[in-house]
């Protein structure tokens, strides 16, 4: 067996590879991906009556899509009634930070934090009272978001449309892990 320098030996660590825990009620659904010689196809649902097929319960009522500029932090959004269901195409490389801020959840005070997009099509199911933000990881090129959600936008007294400060679980949450 091959042996360290007494430097590297002090810092030695094994990575984790374990999956890291996950809040109640997010879900991550892998989507398939069509790729041929003309191009790629990604169907994001099946929708019947507004509800969508891979995400039961899940009534969609709004799709949006949204534009995240190079390295921006767009957080913390929040939510008493509204589920996200949040799509980043393969292309673009958005960092999905999330918080449970529910009192009494069985995984209050939890925190997830993983890349959307960068290759991978799969749709995160956002419930209500789960903080969300993201970071754009591309330093040079806007990244996309196309959501759905259940309840429809209104700027009235049935809004629904919170805010925590960007840096609300610390502001390392946003910073690129190294090692």
């Amino acid at each position: 067996m091959t042996e360290f320098t007494d430097a590297a030996a002090r810092q030695y660590g094994l990575q984790d590879y374990t999956g890291r825990p996950r809040i109640e009620g997010v879900e991550i659904v892998e989507l398939k991906r069509f790729n041929d010689d003309g191009g790629a196809m990604t169907e994001l649902g099946r929708l019947d009556g507004g509800l969508h097929a891979q995400l039961p319960g899940f009534e969609v009522r709004q799709v949006n899509y949204s534009v995240v500029e190079p390295l921006a932090i767009k957080a913390f959004h929040l939510h008493r009634r509204q589920t996200d269901v949040w799509y980043v195409p393969p292309s673009d490389k958005i960092l999905l930070v999330l918080g449970d801020v529910r009192k009494g959840s069985p995984t209050e005070g939890q925190q997830m934090r993983f890349v959307l997009g960068d290759g991978n099509s799969r749709l995160v199911r956002i419930p209500p009272g789960v903080a969300h933000g993201c970071r754009n990881l591309r330093p040079a090129t806007p990244s996309a978001i196309v959501y759905f959600v259940d309840v429809q936008f209104s700027v009235g007294d049935d809004c629904d449309e919170g805010r925590l400060p960007w840096d609300h679980f610390g502001a390392e949450v946003w910073e690129v892990e190294r090692g």
